[in-house]
């Protein structure tokens, strides 16, 4: 019951069942259940006991081999292949040695040349099957066993035959690409298009119908390239030319050679288009399509050319097809009586045809029509009716198109064919396969032989392949019985067969094919393999391996014959056309040859059978079933004297839909193809085949625990099956595997599964068990806690209860006690009103009463009163009048005694009693008030005196320095000062005109301003309320778009570098293929010229310019100095000025930081130039033209040192001619005369050369310390005294002598004879030049200096103002402000000059310490000028250099300059760079090489010498070029060398004196400086050897590590026991796998990249170049992984997504571990990444597809969907991938534009970066080990 089986079904061929109840042993009827629920009774034949076939389990249905079935039936099979094809879209499956290719129609990504490297060096098993695995095992097993291989494609029309053999060759053409430059592999290629067009047409199952039978032989060399190939064709079917059925069409190039006829070319062809033409129009349409003819005849044309076809044969060939087709047009009349015929001699057709070939028209008219009779005695010409007309016109046709066939083929044979040995080769027979029609003649009957004979050899080769493996596993041999088709082959070739009786039949003068029928049923009606039709007396039934075939014998002797009339033949022999003659006069010559050397079966098809002169040949002649017998024959031989692989192509259905599976087809072509019958061989010994570690991880589960403790798996293996399986026969032990019988594995694979379920039970019991206690756990804990809250809140509802209770008692106690309270509070206060109003009432009354009194009493008191003040007025008035009288009297008698008493001095005394007091106070008052007068009298008579003084000082010291300046100046500078007042006044005056004018304007301006300030005021709310939204919108979309630019400028930026670092790639390729050229033209021995550089085409010898840094150092100290003498000399000016001078030098500071700043956003590459004024162009000019002068005066020196070494080489060379003769000494001494006045000479010129640029280069300093010093009013006009005392005249007449001097060599002699008016002219000029350039500097320098003056007498007129302003207030205030006042002015006054003070003294030290520095200088200079006379002295006497000369040279400091003779530069560079050895620098300073080289460049440029330092850049870069190309496999000297090479380019940016490089130098780094010579193209030169250098760097490290990458990220398991072993098959155990175990662990793979960053850190790589070197082969790791992901069905699954993220996590631990994390090499890895978690998702729901969508953006639709097609479980309760969820994915992702290509390009390189490295080390603290044997070199 449950048992899952196959039963046979009329639509599908086989369905699914299931067993509904268990089968006993004896019953005739099995209860099934079919896939739909329907229930069938499946009656069974119990006499042979026929069961159902059983099926496999669901975990083995997709596999890659169907050998790896357990069960191997046709149901199985036909399942697996519909399984794959339809659900996983996967064409290729392995049967056995067989590939099974189904045709998709439809084109398919997994044929690019990413796909063919990624099978390249793999083994078979290893990869998804594909016709690049076969491709590749045969060419594998060619270059191993060296055997000759053959790939044998077969199949029915339309199946793919063509195709797979194209890209079978396509891949050897790839892997096997000439060596030499014959691009022999694509004129293989190119062999397909013109053998399409001549040999396919298109037939009712496919339009691209193969209609011959080809053998390619590709012939290797020693070195297995491809040197040259062969094509042998078979039985080109004719019968086409003249003929097609409906819906058909003739072949390709008749269709092509019409779509072109309107070409100016072919004009002369007189062809139409195709339907007017007989031969090309009988099917039909003439049309495909999706087929364009004119494009496909243009790929013809240039496969011809390509193929060395000229232009003019080119041209023949399609005259001859032209002239077949006017041949089918050619309009036959018949006569009245029946039997003759006629051609009208107007016929157009003929004409052309006849003009075309070039024959006779009327000799071609007469024999189509008739035909000679040969007797023994004479010779007569018969007429023909109309049918044999036109059978001979037809035979004609066939004829021509078969000879040109045959013509074609052999030249693109000869165009193939090579000259070299051939070592061996690889055959690819793309051949039909078993037809069968309704109607099968003569063609199917030979092509079912041919596959009866493939077919045989099949079997013959997989039961020796069996007894092979049987016997290398030691297992004991039992004879398989397998279907042998030897009697088939017997009927139809053995003698008396039927090619036999139809041959002797054919000679038979009236032999028909009715009497060969005949004769047929009566030889061989008694052989199983023949029989006759019930129905029919001229057909036949032969019995093939795959089919029943009826054959109509019905035009067999015809097309057996092969029919040509003589008469036509010789007409086209005698053609006026060369080529034509000699198409068919090579007839009779070719057939002995073709079949004799095996590489004519081409022309087997294309016999023409002309009655011969002769009876005997008539005999001889060859029918076409004899040459068919003898070429298969021949091919039969070549097959089985080379390894087959065969390629069996399907045909999937006959409408030719894309993926669309008819099962009744596809059993068809299984049992024709034989790939059932090899199943039927396999599974009739031992099918499946299990290694014992293998089966040891898979059935584990099923040992017991006691088994496990032996360490032997093989004891393990066999106790277990003894126990599992009791029968022995079902299993045998071999030496390294077992071998089941077939269904065993699906019986270990049930009891496993049935462990699995049990033990699965258990965990599900004991969960569910661990499940229900925690629920109910948790409901007890849940109940308990309700409880607790219940309980608790009904004892809180009672105690609220009993509070709410108490309160309301409280709350009624209170309420009643208030409201009694209020009420006694109402009663008190009623009593209490009652008896307030009562009692006001009493007393208001005694109140009223008591008032009334009052008043009364009031009333009295006021008349009483003033009763008695009118009698007091009357009394005083009284009295008042009285005293008034007696007051009169007494003041007149009182006049008079003091009128009396004024008169006398008494009284004067008593008044000035009390004056003399306040009169003494007053006068101690006015003395002190004197005192304080007199003290600040005297302080301001000393402050005005100090400030007269200073005044006059100034005065005196403006005068003394207009006096210093010359007399005629001061009376001028008066005069302007004096204009100045006046203009100053007139300034006064109108600018109070002005102020008036502008307090008008700004009132005005103001009501305007005051206007337009509210607008604005309202335009700026609108303008910020838009600005807001206009933010708002653009915020996002700015920054969006910014990172778009940006993204898209390193985008451009990485494309840039990446094409010009492929050009360099491509160069070095190139480079190293002309080398091995060069190899193999001059073998032996071979060397290069020394003076022969590869740099030449690299930099063409860069030149090198002068450099002007040390001067320009030299030129700013001597300025410094001049402006310190400058301010000594004038220091009391200097400090008045010092203020301003302070100010500016904020300004520069300020300026200074920004310009910093900007340089380093710049990223100190771009130099800020500041904007220059007119007066700083004219002085750049000028220190341009005298910088221009010395350079040429330092050329023409070298000119002259140049000349005088040659003279001086010229006379020595004399002199030893002289000696030898022994000539007079008299011209010899006469010479030495000469040499030394010229010595001396040169001598007086290098000294005038010095002091005129001293003073060019003193007057430039003046120049620039008249820049810097701005406010310097004592700068001088005239040329300032330079250290030698020389004066300007001197130094004009001197660089007047030396333009003479150097102008000798130019040509003056148009002058006079001796040049001298010339060189006075040239030297007036250039004096003139200099004079006018003095003047222009002295004019700018005056101009400069009165504007100064001016504004010095404004500054001081400003001091003058405001003094006299503080004098002004300082009289206003009080006395003691006055001295606090003068006070602080005086502190203030004393703290800026104490300040300016420091100021100058801070000066002057760093004048001292920069004066000091120029000492020095100037003392290296002249230790530098020695040792350059010095060195001269020894190079002009080298023998006599002595001890004292080099122990002086010792003793000076070491500059960090070697020296060397240009005969050491080969030892220097076999030493340091050819000859050394990484190992002999272990413990030194890294890059050691790199600063030597420096080194020595630098004194090659210190003693100006260029082509020194060209000879020794070129001679290095050459030596390390040579030495990578000895090394192109050593990862350590290709490092070393990577790390030597950037070093120098460093060295060479470092100290090239540009800024930009020199930012992090110390002072004495920049003393290591090239002073002379810009080596920039040499940088670039070197920048590309760097590339270069690290690309082979990447090459090495990746071809150590590739071989790891698969076997440690994919195979091995980095988690012990979680990936289990499904079944394999066959190809498991491949011939191409080598013995031994070549498994890698991830541990390998961080050890090989542990020793590749010890090897880069220890030999000093630039830490960013080792973060690229892992970041690419981190990518490299990636696209291999994931490309073997995606072409293995096997590793796709869940436990290899759980291994790949282990291993990507110990990866990125590496990186971390050794701070490479920021080097973006994770990033490289995000594919793998989201491919393991691809592997490790759900993949059930729309939700899962959403989730898959977001998270994999680093791979492809393309790859999710590979991926999830190949995912496979690892056992059964794990379910695939449904094809719906597959859909979803690819629905959701339609809108990516992924690229199409499916696997990654693991070559692929990113460019490389050389980031600047400066360098810490100063040259002069290197130390040069003795190991380097480098004695030559002498320190500077």
């Amino acid at each position: 019951q449950y048992t899952r089986v196959w039963i046979p079904d009329p639509e599908e061929v086989w369905r699914s069942a299931e067993l509904t109840k268990d089968y006993k042993e004896g019953e005739k009827i099995l209860q099934l259940k079919l896939e739909d629920e329907t229930i069938q009774e499946y009656p069974i034949d119990v006499q042979n006991n026929q069961l159902p076939f059983l099926r496999n389990p669901d975990i083995l249905v997709g596999e890659n081999d169907l050998t790896a079935l357990s069960y191997l039936h046709e149901p199985a099979v036909l399942h697996n292949l519909k399984v794959r094809f339809l659900e996983s879209n996967h064409i290729y499956t392995y049967c056995g040695i067989v590939l099974v290719a189904i045709n998709p129609y439809e084109q398919l990504p997994i044929y690019g040349q990413d796909v063919i490297y990624a099978y390249s060096g793999q083994n078979m098993g290893d990869m998804d099957p594909h016709i690049f695995a076969v491709a590749e095992e045969a060419y594998k097993q060619m270059a191993r066993d060296e055997k000759n291989q053959s790939i044998i494609v077969s199949g029915e029309s339309g199946a793919g035959k063509t195709v797979s053999a194209k890209y079978a060759m396509r891949y050897f053409a790839t892997v096997g690409g000439s060596a030499s430059e014959t691009n022999i592999e694509e004129k293989v290629l190119a062999s397909s298009p013109i053998m399409e067009a001549i040999g396919n047409a298109k037939t009712t199952r496919n339009d691209n119908s193969s209609r011959f039978g080809k053998y390619i032989q590709i012939g290797f060399d020693k070195r297995y390239h491809i040197i040259g190939a062969n094509m042998r064709t078979y039985l080109l079917e004719k019968s086409r030319v003249v003929f097609q059925a409906d819906d058909e069409r003739n072949y390709h190039i008749f269709y092509q050679l019409c779509a072109a006829a309107s070409l100016p070319e072919f004009k002369e062809l007189a062809l139409t288009c195709a339907e007017d033409f007989f031969y090309t129009s009988q099917g039909g349409d003439t049309s495909i399509e999706g087929i364009n003819d004119a494009e496909d005849f243009e790929k013809t044309r240039q496969a011809f050319t390509l193929l060395g076809v000229r232009e003019s044969h080119q041209i023949s060939i399609f005259k001859i097809i032209a002239s077949i087709l006017h041949l089918g047009n050619v309009e036959i009349e018949a006569e009245r009586d029946g039997d003759s015929c006629s051609i009208s001699p107007q016929d157009e057709h003929l004409n052309n045809f006849c003009q075309l070939l070039g024959v006779e028209h009327d000799q071609m008219r007469h024999w189509l029509c008739h035909r000679k009779l040969v007797t023994t005695s004479e010779t007569y010409v018969k007429t023909m009716s109309l049918q044999q007309v036109v059978n001979a016109r037809n035979a004609l046709a066939k004829h021509i198109y078969a000879q040109l066939f045959s013509w074609i083929v052999e030249h693109i044979n000869k165009a193939l064919h090579t000259s070299l040995k051939q070592h061996s080769f690889i055959g690819v027979l793309d051949i039909y396969g078993f037809e069968t029609f309704e109607v099968n003649s003569f063609e199917q009957f030979c092509i079912n032989y041919a596959n009866e004979k493939l077919q045989q050899q099949f079997n013959s080769h997989v039961f020796k392949l069996e007894q092979e493996e049987y016997m290398k596993e030691q297992i004991p041999w039992t004879l398989i019985d397998f279907y042998d088709n030897q009697p088939c082959i017997d009927l139809i070739e053995a003698k008396l067969g039927i090619l036999d009786l139809l041959d002797e039949e054919c000679k038979v003068p009236k032999g028909t094919d009715q009497n060969w029928a005949q004769k047929l049923y009566d030889r061989h009606s008694s052989s199983q393999h023949f029989q006759k039709p019930r129905m029919s007396n001229t057909s036949f039934i032969v019995i093939h391996f795959a089919d029943k075939v009826e054959y109509h014998s019905d035009g067999f002797l015809e097309k057996n014959r092969d029919t040509v009339y003589e008469e036509h033949i010789n007409i086209l022999k005698a053609s006026k056309v060369k080529n034509i003659r000699n198409l068919f006069n090579d007839d009779k010559d070719s057939i002995p040859a073709t079949t004799t050397s095996g590489k004519g079966s081409s022309k087997i098809s294309v016999r023409s059978a002309r009655p011969p002169m002769k009876a005997p040949n008539k005999e001889h002649k060859k029918t076409v079933g004899h040459q068919f017998r003898t070429s298969l024959h021949l091919l039969m031989d070549t097959l089985n004297a080379t390894t087959p692989h065969y390629v069996r192509c399907i045909k999937p259905n006959d409408e030719k839909l894309p993926f669309h599976f008819d099962p009744k087809r596809a059993v068809q072509q299984l049992r024709a193809c034989g790939v059932l019958e090899t199943i039927r061989i396999s599974a009739a010994g031992y099918p499946s085949r299990w290694a014992y570690h293998d089966f040891f991880n898979r059935y584990r589960v099923l040992v017991k625990k006691q088994e496990l403790a032996n360490t032997d798996k093989k004891a393990i293996c066999k106790s277990v099956l003894e126990n599992l399986i009791k029968d022995p026969d079902k299993f045998q032990f071999g030496r390294t595997k077992i071998f089941f019988r077939a269904g065993q594995v699906a019986y270990l694979e049930k009891l496993r599964a049935d462990k699995f379920r049990a033990a699965t039970i258990m965990i599900q019991k004991t969960v569910r068990g661990w499940l229900q206690k925690v629920k109910y756990r948790r409901l007890k804990r849940a109940t308990l806690t309700l409880q607790r809250y219940c309980r608790g809140y009904l004892a809180r509802r009672l105690a609220e209860h009993l509070r709410q209770t108490r309160a309301a008692v409280v709350f009624q106690k209170q309420y009643r006690m208030r409201r009694a309270r209020l009420a006694y509070q109402r009663v008190h206060r009623a009593a209490v009103v009652i008896q307030a109003f009562t009692r006001g009432m009493f007393v208001r009354r005694i109140y009223h009463q008591v008032l009334k009194e009052h008043k009364a009493t009031i009333i009295q008191k006021h008349v009483r009163g003033w009763m008695a003040r009118r009698h007091f007025q009357r009394l005083r008035d009284a009295a008042i009048v009285i005293q008034c009288a007696f007051r009169r009297l007494k003041a007149k008698q009182e006049l008079k005694a003091l009128k009396i008493e004024a008169r006398s001095a008494e009284h004067l005394k008593r008044l000035n009693v009390g004056m003399e007091n306040k009169v003494v106070q007053l006068q101690r008052k006015i003395d002190d008030q004197n005192k304080e007068f007199k003290t600040l009298s005297e302080q301001l008579s000393a402050v005005t005196s100090t400030h007269t003084m200073e005044v006059e000082k100034l005065k005196k010291e403006l005068a003394q320095y207009q006096q210093s300046q010359g007399v005629d100046t001061s009376p001028r500078l008066q005069e302007e000062v004096e204009s100045l007042r006046t203009e100053l006044q007139k300034a006064y005056s109108e600018r109070k005109v002005l102020e008036d004018t502008h307090t008008r304007e700004k009132d005005e301006l103001r009501k305007r301003v005051a206007d337009l300030e509210q607008e604005n005021a309202l335009l700026k709310d609108e303008k910020e309320q838009l600005n807001n939204q206009i933010l708002c919108q653009s915020k996002d979309e700015f920054a969006q778009n910014s990172i778009k630019e940006n993204l898209l400028l390193k985008k451009d930026l990485e494309e840039e570098r990446t094409r010009y670092q492929n050009l360099v790639k491509e160069y070095s390729r190139l480079e190293q293929r002309y080398d091995n050229l060069q190899d193999e033209q001059t073998p032996g021995h071979r060397r290069n010229p020394s003076n022969q550089s590869s740099l030449e085409s690299d930099s063409n010898y860069p030149s090198i310019s002068t450099s002007e840094i040390g001067d320009t150092e030299d030129a700013l100290q001597q300025v410094d100095e001049i402006g310190l003498e400058k301010a000594a000399m004038d220091m009391t000016v200097f400090l008045k000025l010092q203020k301003r001078v302070r100010e500016l030098e904020q300004e520069r500071k300020k300026l200074q930081v920004q310009l910093e700043k900007r340089e380093q956003q710049d990223g100190k590459k771009v130099q800020v130039e500041p904007p220059k004024t007119d007066i700083d162009l004219d002085q750049d000019t000028d220190l341009a033209y005298n910088s221009l002068k010395r350079q040429e005066l330092e050329s023409e020196n070298k000119k002259l040192k140049n000349d005088l070494n040659e003279l001086r080489k010229a006379v020595a060379d004399q002199a030893i001619q002289n000696n030898s003769t022994h000539s007079s000494p008299d011209s010899y001494s006469l010479l030495l005369n000469q040499l030394k006045l010229a010595n001396e000479e040169l001598e007086v010129r290098k000294e005038e050369v010095l002091i005129l640029r001293a003073q060019i280069m003193s007057a430039d300093q003046h120049r620039l310390a008249g820049k810097s010093t701005e406010p310097n009013i004592n700068a001088r006009t005239s040329w300032p005294n330079s250290e030698k005392h020389v004066d300007q005249e001197d130094a004009i007449e001197a660089y007047h002598g030396v333009c003479q001097t150097n102008s000798k060599t130019e040509d003056w002699g148009y002058l006079n004879e001796d040049g001298e008016l010339g060189l006075a002219y040239q030297g007036l000029k250039q004096v003139a030049r200099l004079l006018e350039a003095q003047l222009q500097a002295q004019s700018r320098e005056h101009e400069e200096e009165v504007e100064s003056l001016k504004a010095q007498v404004e500054a001081v007129k400003e001091e003058m103002d405001k003094q006299q302003q503080t004098f002004c207030q300082t009289l206003l205030l009080s006395p003691e402000a006055q001295v606090e006042f003068g006070i602080q002015q005086e502190i203030s006054r004393l703290t800026s000059e104490n300040l300016d003070l420091k100021e100058l003294v801070e000066k002057l030290e760093k004048n001292e310490r920069k004066l000091k520095k120029q000492l020095k200088i100037y003392m290296k200079k002249v230790q530098d000028l020695e040792a350059a006379q010095a060195l001269a002295q020894s190079e002009s006497r080298r023998d006599e250099l002595t001890r004292q000369v080099t122990v002086q040279r010792k003793e000076k400091d070491f500059q960090g300059m070697l020296e060397y003779h240009k005969e050491d530069e080969a030892l220097l560079i076999r030493n340091l760079v050819t000859d050394l050895k990484p190992q002999m620098l272990s413990g030194t300073v890294p890059c050691l090489p790199a600063y030597i080289l420096y080194m020595c460049i630098r004194h090659a440029d210190y003693v100006n010498d260029d082509l020194k330092v060209n000879s020794l850049l070129t001679a290095t870069i050459n030596g390390i070029k040579k030495v990578l190309k000895k090394h192109n496999d050593d990862f350590e000297m290709t490092s070393f060398w990577l790390s030597n090479t950037c070093r120098l380019l460093h060295c060479l940016k470092q100290y090239s004196g540009d800024e930009g490089f020199m930012t992090q130098n110390t002072a004495k780094q920049n003393e290591h400086c090239l002073k002379n010579f810009d080596l920039t193209e040499y940088r670039q030169v070197l920048s590309d050897l760097s590339i270069q250098i690290y690309q082979q760097l990447i090459k090495i490290a990746a071809g150590v590590l590739q071989p790891m990458i698969v076997s440690a990220m994919l195979e091995n398991e980095s988690i012990q026991g979680l990936s289990g072993v499904k079944p394999t098959g066959y190809r498991k155990r491949s011939s191409s796998m080598a013995d031994g175990d070549n498994s890698y662990c991830l541990e390998a793979i961080i050890r090989q990249m542990n020793s590749f960053h010890t090897v880069m850190c220890d030999q000093g790589l630039d830490p960013e170049i080792i973060q690229q070197v892992f970041k690419q082969l981190f990518y490299m790791i990636n696209a291999v992984t994931l490309n073997n992901l995606l072409l293995r069905k096997d590793v796709c699954s869940w436990s290899t997504g759980m291994q790949l993220r282990y291993n990507i996590s110990q990866l990125e631990e590496w990186l971390r571990g050794r701070n490479l994390h920021q080097s973006g090499a994770v990033q490289t890895m995000e594919p793998l990444i989201q491919a393991a978690q691809l592997l490790q998702l759900k993949k059930k729901t729309p939700e899962d597809a959403e989730a898959i969508c977001s998270l994999c953006t680093s791979l492809s639709t393309q790859q999710i969907v590979k991926i999830l097609n190949l995912y496979t479980p690892l056992n059964e309760f794990e379910e695939r991938v449904t094809v719906a969820f597959i859909r979803t994915i690819q629905a959701q992702l339609q809108e990516r534009n992924d690229p199409q290509q499916l696997l990654l390009d693991f070559k692929h390189m990113f460019p490389v970066l050389f980031p600047f490295n400066p360098s810490s080390l100063t040259m002069d603290s290197i130390h040069i080990p003795a190991c380097l044997k480098l004695e030559f070199l002498n320190e500077v």
